[in-house]
């Protein structure tokens, strides 16, 4: 017998607290589902006009609860938050359409899940052709049997001509932009760049990083190159609420970065049916075209 309860007694030691967690979240996914529901006021108001339809939104919440483990046992106030953000910068929060991720994510702080909001490679996109100067955006990655050259200085140079067959490996990534007033400007990072930045990242083994790595590495360097160029406010704000948690989902909260928190994101198993992939940069962009927001995508959607 007392051999028994000792082995009790150490096994509940050696119990993690989210575990305690995870037992309740029967319990707190009706609460977020109802929070949810009670926020589809606050989420009409803070959607953008050319963004005109709340509920929405609040359906791909509700299945992202149902969808993601562990999502629904997130604080209220970081999901919020969360969800508010992708209201008011016009994105939807789910992979679907790869603008938008809610993961779940253990913060050893708060000893609590709490949802880290990425944003994605089509997400970006979209808020760059927001931008009044925008002209021509894209990324693509580079293989080993390529013919790839770069240079930087006063008469940068970038030619991409991929190999038609047979590529090989990855070897870099490019993002390039031209503006309306003429101008042009690009980011080339090596495979190991990427990764270094990858490494910095709570989400490097779990989520879209896992899932479409491809897309999350072109998504850096649009991040990178975005440095270089003038940002709407829309899309500074994306850049300062990404891989962070927002727990103000009053409108004023956009204005205040997120917050890194030292944490572990929760690996998360891929639904089975549910491909995850992200589209790739529409081909019309490599070719210049005139400025204009690509709203076909959201518009075949509704």
């Amino acid at each position: 017998m007392s051999t028994n309860l000792a082995e009790r007694v150490a096994n509940r030691r050696h119990t993690p607290a989210r575990q305690n967690v995870h037992r309740g979240a029967a319990a707190q996914q009706p609460n977020l589902v109802q929070f949810v529901q009670s926020m589809r006021g606050e989420i009409a108001r803070a959607l953008p006009a050319h963004v005109a339809n709340p509920e929405r939104i609040a359906r791909i919440a509700l299945t992202e609860l149902r969808r993601v483990e562990h999502l629904a046992e997130c604080t209220q106030e970081s999901f919020g938050g969360a969800l508010m953000t992708c209201a008011q910068l016009g994105l939807e929060p789910g992979g679907a359409l790869g603008e938008a991720y809610l993961l779940p994510f253990w913060s050893k702080k708060a000893r609590a899940y709490e949802v880290q909001l990425v944003i994605g490679y089509q997400g970006m996109i979209r808020l760059f052709w927001q931008h009044p100067a925008a002209a021509g955006l894209a990324a693509h990655t580079v293989y080993e049997n390529d013919d790839f050259e770069f240079e930087y200085g006063l008469d940068p140079v970038l030619r991409h001509k991929p190999a038609r067959s047979n590529r090989g490996r990855p070897t870099d990534y490019y993002a390039v932009a031209k503006m309306a007033n003429g101008g042009s400007a690009f980011v080339v990072m090596s495979v190991e760049d990427v990764e270094a930045i990858r490494q910095r990242s709570k989400s490097r083994d779990s989520g879209p990083w896992s899932t479409d790595y491809d897309a999350m590495a072109r998504k850096t360097v649009i991040r990178q190159l975005f440095k270089l160029l003038p940002k709407s406010a829309e899309l500074a704000r994306a850049v300062a609420h990404d891989e962070t948690v927002r727990r103000d989902a009053s409108p004023e909260g956009l204005d205040v970065p997120g917050e890194f928190i030292e944490g572990e994101v929760v690996e998360q198993a891929p639904a089975e049916g549910d491909a995850g992939t992200v589209e790739d940069v529409p081909a019309e962009f490599a070719g210049w075209p005139e400025a204009a927001e690509p709203a076909v995508a959201e518009a075949a959607t509704r």
